[in-house]
């Protein structure tokens, strides 16, 4: 199981697998304060509102947490996805290229904020056991499965697995949601954020118990990635449909 002491402030490899309940109070502090004004500015400045809010599970003490998936088309999507699942009670890790960590203020962000930083293009088990270690602990870990922003729809895409495989180390459930309208935050060759309207969705959650009978453990495993990332375009597609010309 993870650690459950204290950690220590500034310092963050402390922070990757220990609660977030265990963080320096004042570090606490302030993340409960930046939730609460990206909240309010990514509410003003882009009124995003979601899709099907009731299928967002409530947050049960001494449960598992739940793998959040999502397409990926902005940096200003996290900066709503996060705030409104805390908002709901969900205390969420999102999972970051450890390239990030090269940055000095962005590694101490990144840590306060909960993080998880995974080697790219390896089997990366040091943040393997960090997620698992969250979602026992009732954590949400957070994972954009496209592994990058998707500016265009003719831009490649290379999905990232290991989610399902995630999940069922740490017993959890996959929750599906999806975003749209935040790829025109910062269209393609601009600099400036500009007001929007952007909307989310959520979608029903799934784990292995959903998957058809008679397969083995690791055709179960791929079935619930497979399933959960149709899911996830599926909800991505419908509010496309619902309004177009968005993205």
């Amino acid at each position: 199981m993870a650690r459950e002491g204290k950690v220590s402030g500034l310092n963050a490899a402390s922070h990757y697998d220990a609660a977030m309940s265990v963080f320096p109070w004042y570090e606490r502090a302030i993340y409960a304060l930046v939730m609460a004004v990206l909240w309010a500015f990514s509410k003003l400045m882009w009124r995003w509102s979601v899709d099907a809010p009731s299928k967002l599970p409530e947050r049960v003490e001494g449960s598992t947490g739940f793998v959040v998936i999502c397409n990926h088309t902005s940096m200003a999507e996290v900066v709503a996805l996060v705030p409104y699942l805390w908002a709901r009670g969900h205390r969420v890790r999102p999972i970051f290229k450890s390239e990030f960590n090269k940055i000095g203020i962005a590694r101490w962000a990144f840590a306060l904020a909960g993080g998880i930083p995974v080697e790219r293009g390896e089997a990366d088990m040091a943040a393997l056991r960090a997620a698992q270690h969250a979602l026992q602990r009732g954590e949400d870990v957070l994972i954009f499965p496209e592994g990058t922003r998707i500016r265009t729809d003719d831009q490649p895409v290379e999905i990232h697995g290991g989610f399902a495989l995630i999940a069922q180390m740490g017993k959890a459930r996959i929750l599906p949601m999806a975003v749209c309208g935040f790829r025109d935050v910062t269209p393609e060759g601009k600099k400036l954020m500009r007001p929007v309207t952007c909307w989310i969705a959520v979608g029903d959650a799934l784990d292995a118990k959903d998957a058809p009978q008679g397969l083995k453990r690791r055709e179960r495993a791929q079935w619930v990635e497979n399933e959960s990332l149709e899911r996830m375009y599926a909800l991505r597609d419908a509010l496309r449909a619902a309004h177009p010309g968005r993205f």
